[in-house]
């Protein structure tokens, strides 16, 4: 039996999870894991088995919210998806091949540089994202990538266009190289492929890294479920508390200014990247 105090705990954790992850795109993982791991003491390949079902249920809160207001590209998440499926099979397949403090110091210095790309977009941009200077992409056109939201926040309709669709797409190929080769997730990855390199504004990019993730973590969930380190007691109220925690965070985000989001998500990339870095150095924090 899970103790009361310890049941809503978990609800509260999936709660802010939910909430956060469906603001930001990121999934809520890297939330639960610390709390369960140092509030409670659980077993890291357990914490990280709640973890993907946290994703799966942020994603899918999230997803519903932002399907029904059209703030997600269907085309751009199932076009990234093929290129991080694709890199997650090819990392697992590597995996111990390359030393992993040199993986986690390679991806710990991009996060960091994408960091400071968010700063400067932050310093340059304080209302808005604009496509003002993207120019129309030949292989975005011919994919029909191109997209379009309204903007509950500045009450207006936002046309975009797609750029670098190589790029974003190499991006997310290595996303799931990360994935796989480390076991970490990659939500964070697939921000950045979509607003720093393909130049999406940051809202949409932020929805369509939500529907991304879900995908992604459905299909490792069933590898965890059949190992065993997925605990129904432990995974089930985090899953009810995240996804409530994702529909209320995809009302909040869409009546956000993406300066506001960018000010609460480049201090977690800022502690992703440092912690991948020393992580690389045997250090861990």
């Amino acid at each position: 039996m899970i103790a009361t105090n310890s049941l809503l705990l978990m609800l509260i954790t999936g709660l802010l999870a939910g909430i956060l992850g469906a603001i930001l795109g990121i999934g809520g993982g890297m939330i639960v894991t610390p709390i369960l791991t140092v509030a409670m003491g659980l077993d890291i390949k357990y914490a990280i088995g709640a973890s993907i079902i946290v994703v799966i249920a942020t994603s899918s809160g999230a997803t519903i919210s932002f399907l029904k207001d059209e703030m997600l590209n269907l085309r751009v998440a199932m076009f990234l998806e093929i290129a991080t499926t694709i890199g997650a099979v090819s990392g697992a397949a590597l995996n111990g091949v390359i030393p992993k403090s040199i993986l986690y110091i390679l991806f710990g210095l991009l996060v960091l540089n994408s960091s400071y790309t968010m700063i400067k977009k932050l310093r340059g941009k304080t209302k808005t994202d604009t496509t003002e200077n993207v120019h129309p992409d030949y292989l975005a056109q011919k994919l029909r990538l191109d997209g379009s939201y309204y903007d509950k926040a500045t009450k207006e309709e936002v046309e975009y266009q797609v750029k670098n669709v190589p790029g974003g797409f190499l991006m997310m190929l290595i996303a799931g190289l990360a994935s796989g080769l480390l076991g970490i997730g990659s939500g964070a990855f697939k921000v950045i492929a979509m607003d720093n390199i393909m130049k999406m504004p940051l809202k949409p990019s932020s929805a369509t890294s939500n529907l991304m993730m879900g995908v992604t973590a459905a299909a490792s969930a069933t590898v965890y479920f059949f190992n065993g380190t997925i605990v129904p007691h432990i995974a089930v109220p985090l899953a009810v508390g995240v996804v409530f925690g994702a529909v209320v965070g995809s009302r909040i985000m869409q009546h956000l200014q993406p300066k506001v989001i960018r000010i609460i998500f480049i201090p977690i990339l800022l502690y992703l990247g440092l912690q991948m870095l020393l992580k690389g150095f045997g250090v861990n924090i």
